[in-house]
């Protein structure tokens, strides 16, 4: 038996205000599949939907939901018999299976109503009022399997007062999901205006509004509990005038509070709340350690299932808080009634803050009770911790808040903020502070201060950031020197600094190139990170160490390396309030390494969080570093145009900005010219080489980055034997550094030199050594970013035909790019009405110009000679002339020789 009002949607007050604004929200739209509209009691979920449900066309299933739904089971016949209710066919046949089923799994059953749906094709609608009441995880698991194999036109809408455990990070980057959260559903102030004016009966000015709307945040329920308690007179329009102005925040809602809530709990209850209103937020630990008491965890579930205005922030129930406007009228009792102990209580609760890790709600408790002190000692403890783990900006304002005679007294607070200010890049103004503390650290220890023996440590910090300045100025040795001199002195010293010190070590050595050294002092800069607490040290050390290793073609060892470092992160330093901590060089190597693998999507999620910075504005080097990736990615999925605007934007930052890096960021150049080659602007691809040859770059991988791209545009222009000479040594270097990915590059651009000296014996033997080397690191998209003249020696090649799961992703990749790259070309030069597209206009009737050596095989062609001849004649062999040919069809756009001879002829390639 179902209790069939359950099915019932509540009726909508004709008087209510209408919601115009939400209700569009959640009207069926694109790819739309899951309305979530949550917040805490009293916002108008239920009023909301219902107006929404009342106004569309489309048939909507109800189901109000209770604490008795929680089991799969009678969840699905109540969601079957909501569908029922409202009239899909087929219903019966489901609740049949559902009866059927004896091991607990609907899964058939769920099946059957989605076919159903489907059948049907209708554009219906579920409601599930009050699903926060579903803790099961099963339920939260079938339901999302539901909501993905929903059929076109089905909406589901959920009303809770917390967000479900459902995949809605994936449902959201598929515009699956429309959220509606409290900060919409709070009353605007006209609509505040509007609900005392149409639906209680009361006429109050602008102003009361406004005031209304601001001290109750929008919350409905705060509204009619001080309508309800006004004095008002008639007026004229028939409406009740309140007796003066209405101040809900402190008599109404408090009143109530105190009167109508607090009074009226059992004594247990009533003091627990007036003990634990000094919390911001609540947990069953802070409540028993300020408290005394073991019992917090049951009153707390107590409250929440009473309703008393205590909202929960999670789904396990662990932490909850007070309405601001409720713990407000706590407070004041409190205050009122037992100042002493209400600030015993508060001061408990601040040390418990500090002690469990959430130092930057205590620091917000302190700095709202003005006790500079306090402030002042707690930033000289983990201030430096704050900085490390991404909060410099905060602190800056902490100590900003600071009477001057505690910063003036403090070297820990002035070198915090020193940190501070080089977290946020604000470099220009470090001279002047470094000076002023290195004299007041003179003068304490001319004075014999007591905290004299704390100046080591102080000046080893100094020394560190002088580093940090000079890699700015690219004053190479003079980093190099301070780094090594604080590596000397720290184990003398009580600040934590290896971490950071083996950073810096980390890009001296990437700077010179030196990756396996690099390698070592980030390895010890992650170790000594954990040590010593410092998570964006971790993050960006362990992020530097990936990139690096993913240049010496150690993929799989990258991808670990960035994966235990997002543990460990995570694992210790995950907070639900607060952004991820995220590092640019981690998610940048990450994003190469997706790319690379030829997993463009799994590249772009790690890429996506990064753009946000890009937009918000970042440091200059991060910046570049990810402007650099976001082009690189374009580049290999063929989005030339937008891989030019974000390179040509790195390289003008690069440029500009030079003296606020601190380290030599990627080449942009050297990509951003490829991308002009791959879309054929030879002219272009070799100007920006040419503007790079008076910059030249101090790390040995960018030069080697910018020699190679230098070579391919030689040879693209068809000048072979400068390529040559362009890449002499290049290959005994990038071996000798075991820059890998480079080695592999040098190995397929040499081939291609090669090639175009009719030297094809020298160029397979140059790719079978790029494909072995390649294929022990696992680089995959390398090869489909080259030339096509390299892709078609790569198709005839034997040993990338051998057996084996890489060999058979590589030729796949190349088989898809060549398919695209030839359809792209027959489209571009597909006549239309007896004339020439205008893009074969545009270059000479063809897409990509013919090389020499194709020129070569189609005169040799037109002589009527066959394959084996033309090898012959040519001195290749007979696969070469098969590519050359093959690459021909595709530009002319033809797949026999008679129709290649004639479009040649067309064009003014031959002579007709």
């Amino acid at each position: 038996m179902l209790l069939t009002t359950k099915f019932l949607r509540p009726s909508s007050d004709p008087r209510a205000v209408p919601r115009d604004r939400l209700r569009a929200l959640l009207d069926p739209e694109g790819p739309k599949r899951l309305d979530l509209v949550i917040a805490p009691a009293g916002f108008g979920k239920t009023t909301l939907v219902s107006h929404w449900c009342a106004r569309t066309s489309s048939p909507t299933a109800w189901l109000s939901l209770d604490e008795h739904d929680d089991q799969p089971r009678r969840f699905w016949q109540y969601v079957i018999g909501a569908f029922e209710y409202t009239g899909l066919p087929g219903m019966a046949q489901c609740h049949k299976l559902l009866a059927q089923e004896d091991d607990g799994d609907p899964t058939v059953v769920i099946t059957a109503l989605i076919n159903e749906l489907a059948r049907d094709g209708g554009t219906w609608a579920l409601v599930l009022d009050d699903y926060h009441f579903i803790q099961d995880d099963t339920i939260h698991r079938q339901l999302a399997w539901f909501i993905d194999y929903l059929p076109p036109g089905v909406l589901v809408c959920l009303a809770s007062r917390t967000e479900p455990p459902l995949p809605l990070a994936r449902w959201r980057v598929r515009r699956w999901v429309e959220d509606i959260h409290p900060g919409l559903l709070a009353f605007s102030e006209e609509e505040c205006r509007q609900f005392f004016r149409d639906t209680m009966g009361l006429d109050i000015t602008d102003e009361d509004a406004r005031a209304i709307c601001r001290k109750t945040e929008g919350w409905v329920a705060a509204m009619q509990l001080s309508a309800l308690s006004g004095d008002s007179s008639i007026s004229g329009e028939g409406l009740a005038k309140p007796a003066g102005n209405i101040e809900v925040d402190e008599r109404h809602i408090s009143d109530y509070v105190l009167t109508e809530v607090l009074e009226k709990q059992p004594s247990h209850l009533a003091e627990f709340l007036l003990e634990t209103t000094c919390c911001p937020r609540l947990n069953a630990s802070l409540c028993n350690s300020i408290r005394g008491r073991d019992d917090s965890q049951e009153i707390l579930e107590e409250l929440l299932r009473q309703n008393l205005f205590l909202i929960p922030l999670d789904n396990q129930n662990g932490w909850f808080r007070y309405h601001d406007l409720f713990r407000d009228a706590l407070s004041r009792r409190m205050q009122h009634t037992q100042p002493e102990l209400a600030e015993t209580l508060w001061r408990k609760t601040v040390d418990w803050l500090l002690s469990h890790g959430h130092v930057q709600e205590a620091i917000a408790q302190i700095v709202r009770h003005q006790d500079w002190p306090w402030l002042a000692r707690v930033l000289s403890e983990r201030g430096n911790n704050l900085i490390h783990g991404g909060f410099h900006l905060p602190v800056l304002d902490w100590l900003a808040a600071l009477p001057e005679y505690l910063m003036s007294e403090s070297p820990q607070l002035q070198m915090l903020k020193i940190w501070g200010l080089f977290f946020a890049n604000r470099v220009d103004s470090l001279e002047p502070l470094l000076i002023a503390l290195e004299d007041l650290l003179d003068q304490r220890v001319a004075d014999s201060h007591p905290d004299a023996e704390g100046a080591l440590g102080l000046h080893s910090e100094i020394s560190l950031i002088r580093s940090y300045l000079a890699r700015s100025r690219s004053d190479d040795k003079a980093a190099s020197d301070l780094t090594r001199r604080v590596l000397e002195e720290i184990d003398h010293t009580r600040i934590p600094l290896k971490s950071v010190t083996y950073y810096g070590i980390g890009l001296d050595c990437f700077g010179r190139g030196e990756l396996p050294e690099a390698e070592d002092a980030l390895r010890s800069a992650v170790h000594y990170g954990q040590v010593e607490r410092k998570p964006s040290t971790v993050l960006s050390s362990g992020g530097l160490l990936a990139w690096i290793q993913y240049n010496r073609g150690e993929i799989d060892l990258a991808l670990e390396t960035c994966t235990a470092v997002r543990q460990w992160v995570d694992k210790h330093y995950s907070d639900p309030s607060q952004p991820r901590l995220i590092s640019c060089w981690q998610n940048s190597a990450l994003t190469e390494i997706y790319r690379e693998r030829n997993e463009p999507e799994l590249a772009r999620s790690h890429l996506a969080p990064l753009l946000e910075h890009v937009s918000n504005g970042t440091e200059p080097g991060q910046h570049v570093v990810i402007q650099y990736v976001r082009g690189h990615l374009a580049f290999s999925e063929t989005r030339f145009r937008d891989a030019i605007e974000a390179l040509e934007d790195a390289w003008q930052t690069s440029r500009k900005r030079r003296d606020h890096i601190v380290f030599e960021p990627p080449a942009s150049a050297a990509l951003l010219a490829r991308c002009f080659l791959a879309e054929g602007h030879l002219e272009k691809a070799a100007s920006i080489m040419s503007a790079t040859e008076g910059e030249e770059a101090t790390n040995p991988l960018n030069r080697e980055q910018l020699r190679i791209s230098k070579a391919r545009v030689l040879n693209a222009r068809g000048m072979p034997e400068e390529a040559l000479n362009c890449l002499e040594g290049l290959r005994e270097s990038a071996s000798r550094h075991a820059h890998n990915r480079h080695l592999v590059e040098i190995l397929l651009v040499s081939a291609e030199v090669q090639d175009l000296l009719g030297h094809a014996e020298e160029a397979n033997t140059l790719l079978s050594e790029a494909l072995e080397l390649a294929s022990g690191s696992g680089f995959v998209r390398l090869f489909g970013e080259e030339s096509p003249r390299i892709r078609e020696m790569l198709f005839d090649l034997p040993a990338l035909r051998t057996p084996g799961s890489w060999n058979r992703r590589v030729l796949h990749m190349l088989r898809e790019l060549e398919s695209t790259r030839v359809a792209n070309i027959k489209q571009a030069t597909k006549p239309s009405g007896g004339h020439r597209s205008s893009l074969a206009e545009d270059h000479g009737g063809l897409v990509e110009p013919v090389s020499q050596r194709e020129m070569e095989v189609l005169a040799l062609i037109n002589e009527g000679l066959a394959n084996k001849d033309i090898a012959s004649r040519m001195k290749v062999a007979p696969a070469t002339v098969k590519a050359h040919i093959r690459n021909l069809y595709g530009k002319l756009g033809v797949g026999r020789r008679t129709e290649a001879l004639a479009r040649a002829r067309e064009l003014g390639l031959l002579e007709s």
